[in-house]
């Protein structure tokens, strides 16, 4: 188990100081970062979020364009480029940055007709959301108008499963991207509710009257996990309009899963396994730290905070992972951290996700060249490799407003 992370050997707690201080000290390059001051450590950020945005864009994206019809997809391929583009334009206000954004994204439009996936992570519903936010935040109506128009023409398939990233849950995520960044009912309900329907039912189903409420499988699993379970299609249940009942049904399963975590404080990442080795946004804790985060936010439950302060301590002892990325790595981690922080106000858990990210700036890098830890598969990418870095590093600049990306609205 130990062989998938870094022992967590930073202290607790350390008080910032005057940058002077902290470089006349003889203490090591990671203990420096820690004790800055948060605004000096986030400039640093910043830069190097800014150098990673330029290796990416060269790497992914290049003078034509040449790997759009590669992957076009936001978790492996240049729409995560473009993702990131537009993050970098939010911190810095660069329109080079949205103009280069729009770009990519009217190329993956292109590439992506013949897409049969409808989600926001892997699908035609990315290209087209974000592209219609892109279009807004550039001023052109009428591209933003041909971006909701194409999406409001995707139809979902009849056998869809209910995850994430490739069913339903994937699709309802982008309607509420659409509704956030363009307006309220920019998507309407008469659209997003008889999938709700469909979700809520097919968990039922499955769950037959068992210990919880709603149950869902994925290729034979049943999975908890954000990526392809419980905790990702919870998570954006609570951010559709539930009847009462149905609001019972998502509360009763996060029950469930808090009283079947592993005795670690860990989650399972399919239901019965005993396999307690994952701690990944896609499986294991920290997707569900996100999702009880939400249930807290949105319900306002004592038992939800409780058990998202306890998943956090998972994720700080055992959550640096040797690898880099968003989905299973250092990167994704992190955000438990900053959501903590955005949930309860308290700066130890600020110092954590600061201490993560020095982590990253400090080592990870180092540790790829070094063949100490995995770059991602696709290395440049959003979810897997340097791409999802940058966009944490941008995030931590005004900590208050981070959201994992494509998961937190």
């Amino acid at each position: 188990m130990a062989d998938r992370f870094f022992p967590n050997e930073m202290p607790d707690f350390i008080p910032e100081t005057p940058e002077s201080s902290a470089s006349e000290r003889s203490e090591d390059s990671l203990t420096k970062l820690l004790s800055l001051p948060y605004k000096t450590l986030a400039e640093r950020l910043n830069r190097a979020a800014l150098d990673l945005k330029q290796t990416v864009v060269k790497e992914t994206w290049g003078s034509s364009g040449r790997r759009v019809h590669d992957d076009c997809i936001l978790y492996t391929g240049v729409l995560g480029t473009a993702f990131l583009l537009f993050k970098a334009y939010q911190i810095s206000n660069n329109k080079d940055d949205l103009n280069l954004c729009s770009q990519i994204v009217k190329a993956c439009h292109t590439a992506s007709r013949s897409s049969g996936c409808v989600t926001f992570i892997c699908g035609q519903a990315g290209v087209c959301a974000l592209g219609a936010v892109v279009a807004k935040h550039s001023g052109d109506e009428r591209l933003c108008d041909q971006y909701l128009t194409k999406f409001k023409e995707i139809k979902l398939p009849k056998d869809l499963p209910n995850e994430l990233l490739y069913g339903r849950a994937g699709f309802l995520w982008a309607c509420s991207f659409l509704n956030k960044n363009i307006g309220k009912d920019t998507i309407s309900s008469s659209r997003t509710r008889p999938v709700v329907d469909e979700i809520i039912k097919s968990g039922r189903r499955l769950a037959n009257k068992g210990r919880c409420p709603l149950m869902y499988e994925w290729h034979g699993k049943k999975y908890w996990g954000a990526a392809h379970g419980l905790a990702g299609i919870m998570h954006v249940l609570m951010d559709m309009e539930l009847k009462p009942d149905e609001v019972e049904d998502v509360k009763g399963t996060l029950r469930y899963m808090i009283k079947n975590r592993f005795p670690s404080g860990n989650y399972p990442s399919s239901e019965g396994s005993g396999s307690d080795h994952l701690v990944h946004w896609c499986h294991g804790t920290p997707g569900v730290a996100l999702t009880l985060v939400k249930a807290a936010e949105v319900f306002g439950d004592e038992e939800f905070l409780k058990a998202a302060v306890d998943a956090g301590e998972v994720v700080w002892n055992r959550g640096l992972l040797k690898r880099v990325g968003i989905c299973h790595g250092i990167s994704g981690n992190t955000y438990v951290f900053l959501a903590l922080y955005r949930l309860t106000g308290k700066v130890e858990f600020l110092y954590r996700a600061k201490a993560f990210a020095c982590f990253h700036l400090d080592k990870s890098q180092r540790l790829i060249s070094e063949g100490k830890m995995h770059g991602g598969d696709r290395p440049y990418s959003l979810f897997e490799g340097i791409g999802g870095m940058a966009y944490l590093f941008l995030d931590m600049t005004v900590p208050s407003e981070a959201r994992f990306p494509a998961y937190e609205l």
